[in-house]
């Protein structure tokens, strides 16, 4: 992603030198300036330094309110030394254009109500908002969001240490989303006391020689599945996680999407998707690895199943790891046979900042948020302390870092109303259907849901 730097905000004015010419009846100097003796030395000249130019007046707002909303609090909290230098530089800022810089909260099930009917209304609620890039997508195709071109341009050769902003991936056919630079990624994790405790390859050691793929990971799966206690019933497990979720990262990581939202065409009958769906539904219905603590397979509940510590290997956001009790590693989820490392998982809740349409002078607003931002670096990379928060082993940070970030296929799906994404995965995982027919069963269904958006 490259990053961007704002338009200028005011016209320069031009420096004239104004020098004036003696004429015959000029008054002569009482004492004249000596005449400096010649140089026995070849002389060289001095080249003429041109006068530096002055710095714009920054633009006066009036004390206007510059308003950023998320559906949790954006203000730095002032605990670390980076979120305490950049409380300083909004004060400054705020001093700098006479404005205020406002950080709204708006809870996550009233948010987007609030952003549409604000937008419809001519009055944004926020003049830069968080947005899911499943919400943004209807939004853009309605006109409701300001593409980056209207408010900064691209410049490649931004200093790479400032760290600012860096505009987001593409939606709706164009670049409309930015925000900061980030270090992080979803990846499979696994319990590492259960690997050592059952004398299970260590996956990173795996993934460094080349061998984790989706076999290796269905045949550690099985190896993990087991009646540890005799009594009978299965107590550890190979796999957790949410179905749904499930088919969505394994389709990625094997270069497909649900949906191809750029083309316009809907990914149910894609052959990488339906290798992800038969891969999946052989997880949970013919090997039979995955626990199912709700008893609903596609209950998202599922999703925190592998905090309970008896699951070897589980798809999870790094934000999910607070509260456990044992200790995890991190790898890619497995590439398939029609993937690549280019592409690990699906990024199904993928967020940027956006401007709306109808907030007033948007590159100004857009210059002042990335000014907020320059402030000496207090962290090797993007994300540091954030990471070194949840990780306790270097190995883990360095894979997610050098091997996952940057490879999720932002999924948007759930854009698209009536879009058959639970229906499909329901029939194959809870009711043993046939992969390829029930690709075919909603095919209509789900291309129309694309053509409704289009519309």
């Amino acid at each position: 992603m490259r990053k961007m730097k704002g338009l200028s905000l005011l016209l320069v004015c031009l420096l004239f030198l104004i020098t004036a010419c003696s004429g015959g009846g000029a008054k002569q100097a009482e004492t004249p300036p000596a005449t400096p003796a010649p140089s026995t030395e070849t002389a060289t000249e001095t080249p003429k330094e041109e006068p530096a130019e002055p710095e714009a007046e920054p633009v006066d707002l009036g004390g206007r309110v510059i308003k950023l909303a998320a559906w949790w609090d954006l203000k730095p909290a002032g605990t670390t030394a980076g979120e305490k230098a950049r409380l300083e530089k909004i004060a400054e800022i705020e001093k700098k254009y006479n404005c205020k810089i406002e950080f709204v909260n708006v809870p996550f099930e009233e948010y987007m109500n609030k952003f549409t009917t604000s937008v419809l209304a001519g009055e944004p609620f926020a003049d830069i908002v968080q947005l899911e890039y499943k919400s943004a997508l209807p939004a853009i195709m309605k006109g409701q969001i300001l593409p980056i071109s209207e408010f900064t341009t691209d410049q490649n050769n931004i200093n790479n240490e400032a760290d600012l902003q860096t505009k987001y991936p593409s939606i709706g056919g164009g670049e409309y989303g930015f925000d900061n630079p980030t270090s992080i990624g979803l990846g499979l994790h696994y319990n590492r006391d259960l690997f050592k405790k059952n004398g299970l390859p260590d996956l990173q050691e795996l993934y460094a020689k080349g061998e984790w793929n989706w076999d290796k990971l269905m045949e550690i799966a099985k190896q993990a599945t087991k009646d540890t206690n005799n009594d009978g019933k299965t107590d550890v497990w190979g796999f957790s996680g949410w179905a749904i979720d499930a088919v969505k990262h394994f389709t990625a990581a094997n270069g497909g999407k649900i949906v191809d939202d750029s083309n316009g065409k809907e990914g149910l009958t894609d052959p990488k998707t339906l290798e992800a769906a038969e891969f999946v539904n052989r997880l949970y219905n013919v090997e039979k690895v995955v626990k199912v603590k709700s008893g609903n397979k596609t209950n998202w509940e599922e999703t925190n199943t592998f905090k309970d510590g008896d699951v070897a290997m589980f798809t999870a956001a790094e934000w999910m790891l607070g509260d456990i009790t044992f200790e995890v590693g991190v790898v890619p989820i497995p590439s398939g046979p029609q993937g690549s490392a280019e592409t690990t998982y699906a990024n199904t809740a993928a967020s940027a900042k956006f401007i709306p349409k109808g907030v007033k002078d948007p590159a100004i607003v857009y210059q002042i948020y990335e000014e907020t931002f320059d402030i000496p670096p207090t962290e090797e990379y993007p994300g540091q302390d954030y990471l070194e928060s949840i990780y306790t082993n270097q190995e883990d940070i360095d894979m997610i870092r050098e091997h996952i970030a940057g490879t999720g296929v932002i999924t948007v799906d759930e854009a698209y109303t009536d879009y058959p994404t639970g229906a499909f995965i329901e029939d194959i995982i809870v009711n043993n259907q046939s992969v390829a027919a029930t690709a075919e069963k909603y095919k209509q269904q789900a291309q129309a849901a694309v053509d409704k958006m289009g519309k």
